[in-house]
């Protein structure tokens, strides 16, 4: 690789970094090209993009970035082969990775960067495959306040009980 296409992996990298809050380093080396292109193929279809990457071109291009990110934490799991799975859903590499090992070893968790956290080893996938998207959270904080409105609603229906209340409301002011 030439130095003017390692400083274009970097920027590539770095652009990919900076654009994506979650992303999961894993080690998918021992795996077939027909298993590599079957996991390719589930990422894609949830929306992960799966990279294969040289350690030190991604330490460069964290480097490159913002010291309060804490990607310094992450150097540590730079070792050894390297894919990275870049998603804009916390736990959707989580669950590939949990689906595809159905069937294969790999590949195995090396660490996991999730909105500036960072959770190491393998034994953190169940973890992240539990890890909720912000669709969901929205949706129970939805269902949450629309809870108190549902019961002023049903008073509403009720008739008699707004009745009684404005009359207990109307004694209280007048006493």
């Amino acid at each position: 690789m030439t130095r003017t296409e390692k400083q274009q992996a970097i920027k590539v990298l770095r652009r990919k970094f900076k654009k994506n809050s979650f992303f999961y380093l894993t080690d998918s080396s021992k795996l077939s090209v027909a298993e590599i292109n079957d996991l390719r193929a589930r990422c894609f279809h949830q929306g992960v993009e799966l990279k294969v990457v040289k350690n030190t071109l991604a330490i460069k291009a964290m480097q490159a970035l913002a010291k309060d990110r804490g990607y310094d934490k992450l150097h540590d799991a730079l070792k050894g082969p390297t894919a990275i799975m870049f998603s804009e859903n916390a736990s959707a590499p989580a669950r590939i990775i949990k689906e595809f090992r159905k069937d294969h070893e790999r590949p195995i968790l090396k660490a996991a960067y999730i909105d500036s956290d960072v959770f190491y080893g393998d034994d953190q996938v169940d973890i992240l495959t539990s890890l909720k998207t912000k669709e969901e959270i929205l949706g129970e904080i939805i269902g949450m306040l629309e809870s108190p409105i549902q019961g002023v609603l049903s008073a509403i229906d009720g008739g008699s009980t707004i009745a009684a209340l404005l009359t207990t409301l109307e004694e209280r002011t007048g006493a």
